[in-house]
């Protein structure tokens, strides 16, 4: 009589291992760019976010101008509209400043300008976490709300407005990447 087999065997098993660790190694990096691509949609969408709180801002506070830090635009818990918490930005982008963990791979730092008096300006900008990893581009936006569309371009204008306040200009590093389909 013939044995049967029970089972299979280990050619057959070594096999299908081979096959799913193949398709995996096509599958991973493809997840990690399209999340490095979430982020990145976030960051810009977070920019704009900032930019309209710091508008409404400007409208509260007249005597004030633009707020003097990211986190004064914030709504924390029991939020009462304030100076220093004006409750018009989600409390996780306020709060994700250079320090902290960030929201969606980012982080974000915006400051009032002034030449004397209320803050006549401001400046936004957001940058990965961990660049390559969480996301690829830098983004900024001044007074004007504009999301500059410039790639490999200096970024002469917000460091300037930075050194002039104080701020440290390396924070959101000397070049950004185009900004596309917004």
């Amino acid at each position: 009589m013939q044995k049967r087999q029970n089972g299979f065997s280990l050619i057959e098993l070594l096999i299908v291992v081979a096959i799913i660790l193949i398709i995996a190694a096509i599958a991973i990096p493809n997840l990690l760019r399209a999340r490095m691509s979430a982020n990145e949609a976030s960051a810009a969408s977070a920019i704009r976010s900032i930019t309209v709180a710091e508008v409404a801002y400007f409208n509260y506070y007249p005597t004030i101008g633009y707020a003097v830090q990211l986190q004064d635009l914030g709504r924390p818990a029991g939020c009462v509209p304030s100076p220093t918490s004006a409750c018009e930005l989600d409390d996780t982008i306020a709060t994700a400043v250079p320090g902290s963990a960030g929201h969606s791979g980012y982080q974000f730092l915006a400051t009032g300008i002034s030449a004397g008096g209320a803050n006549s300006a401001f400046v936004v900008g957001a940058t990965p976490l961990t660049g390559g990893s969480t996301g690829t581009r830098d983004f900024c936006a001044v007074t004007d709300g504009v999301l500059p569309r410039r790639k490999n371009q200096p970024l002469t204008l917000v460091t300037e407005q930075l050194r002039w306040t104080g701020q440290n200009p390396s924070f959101f590093q000397y070049n950004f990447l185009e900004i596309t389909n917004f």
